[in-house]
């Protein structure tokens, strides 16, 4: 709105015209009688009258010029109300909850998660469960990470499954409902998977449990809403299936990523021991397995630099993010997912081999700068 101020400045009536539809203020409509004199000549009336029109014309146009102004002004204010308003009610909403998030740090998953409450500048305690005992998570039936517990007034909630976690909480946000009524949108389903095991799959994760108008002012159309659940589920379905072939890809880079692992996780001086060297061995055998049924190229190097660079043709060149001019959660998910690589020889081999490095670095910044 600044920008349109300064280009329709120079012409007030021009600027109350567009803002409502035609000029606040014009010259008095006349006949040309009564400009001109009788017989067509300039008349007595009309001499002594001569600075009359200019004058009430100069008038008008500053007249119009300063209603203009004051109404763009009282716009751009109620718009900065309507955002501020909205802002707080989000505040508000987020401040009424209390999160526990149970987590490996190194999961992507979990840092999928952590993206999501990141930038949304939610506040959260972390607890890291010992994966070997997950003693920390021994309330809980549902026994994978991520676990999320929020508290909101007297009412606990425990969210599993990362996907319905981000879904759940940003339908919150959104439209205010109690989070107890909207989990309920999210039930847990058993499935067998394709190895013949029992699994927990949960309804409608990737979408956001919204009326019309706010799924309007969320997306601004169903495309971009489609657009952002096919890509979330890629992010579950197909990338986040890259990262263990690829961070345990050989002998060296498998105990690489579990000495990170160790170093960042939660187990003990034995059991950080025994899983470095165990685990760095179990795991680069398991990667082939994986590699194998997810019918992945000789050098899986490849299956992920292909993958970073679909994503970011996805994005395409007219966009920082899939989200626009913020990230969505595609955007959010994709990172969160890849950003458990960082400081592997996977990652730098990302950065360097696609086009992913500048949309990564764009997020990295949008969630450091989240209001705290």
């Amino acid at each position: 709105m600044a920008h349109a101020v300064r280009a329709l400045w120079p012409g007030g009536l021009a600027l109350t015209w567009r803002l409502g539809g035609r000029p606040a203020l014009g010259l008095p409509a006349q006949s040309r009688v009564g400009l001109t004199g009788a017989a067509g000549g300039p008349g007595p009336a009309a001499t002594t009258r001569k600075g009359g029109p200019r004058l009430l014309g100069a008038a008008a146009l500053a007249l119009g010029g300063a209603l203009g102004l004051y109404h763009t002004a009282r716009w751009h204010l109620r718009a900065q109300n309507l955002r501020a308003d909205r802002s707080a009610a989000q505040l508000s909403l987020s401040s009424r909850l209390q999160l526990t998030l149970y987590q490996y740090k190194t999961c992507p998953f979990c840092s999928k998660v952590r993206a999501f409450l990141d930038f949304h500048a939610l506040p959260y305690q972390v607890v890291e469960v010992n994966p070997v005992r997950r003693a920390e998570i021994k309330f809980s039936s549902y026994r994978k990470v991520p676990i999320l517990l929020a508290q909101e007034g007297d009412s606990l909630q425990q969210l599993n499954d990362s996907s319905v976690i981000i879904s759940a909480l940003k339908t919150y946000l959104v439209s205010g409902q109690p989070l107890e009524d909207i989990i309920t949108y999210y039930p847990p389903m058993k499935a067998v998977n394709d190895q013949g095991k029992e699994v927990t799959e949960f309804c409608n994760k990737y979408w956001l449990m919204l009326d019309e108008k706010e799924a309007q002012r969320m997306y601004g159309g169903k495309e971009a809403r489609t657009e952002e659940m096919k890509w979330r589920q890629w992010a579950d379905d197909w990338l986040v299936h890259l990262i263990s072939p690829n961070v345990y890809r050989t002998p060296t880079e498998a105990l690489a990523s579990f000495d990170y692992i160790v170093k960042e996780g939660n187990f003990g001086t034995v059991e950080g021991a025994m899983a470095k060297y165990m685990g760095a061995a179990a795991m680069y055998f398991i990667s082939k397995r994986l590699k194998s049924r997810h019918h992945l190229q000789d050098d899986v190097r490849e299956d992920l630099y292909e993958a970073a660079n679909k994503w970011v043709a996805a994005v395409g060149k007219d966009r920082p993010f899939m989200g626009g001019q913020r990230p969505n959660l595609a955007d959010l998910a994709v990172y969160g997912v890849l950003r458990v690589m960082e400081g592997l020889e996977a990652f730098d081999d990302l950065m360097r081999h696609t086009h992913i490095q500048p949309w990564y670095l764009r997020v990295e910044k949008a969630i450091a700068e989240a209001p705290q």
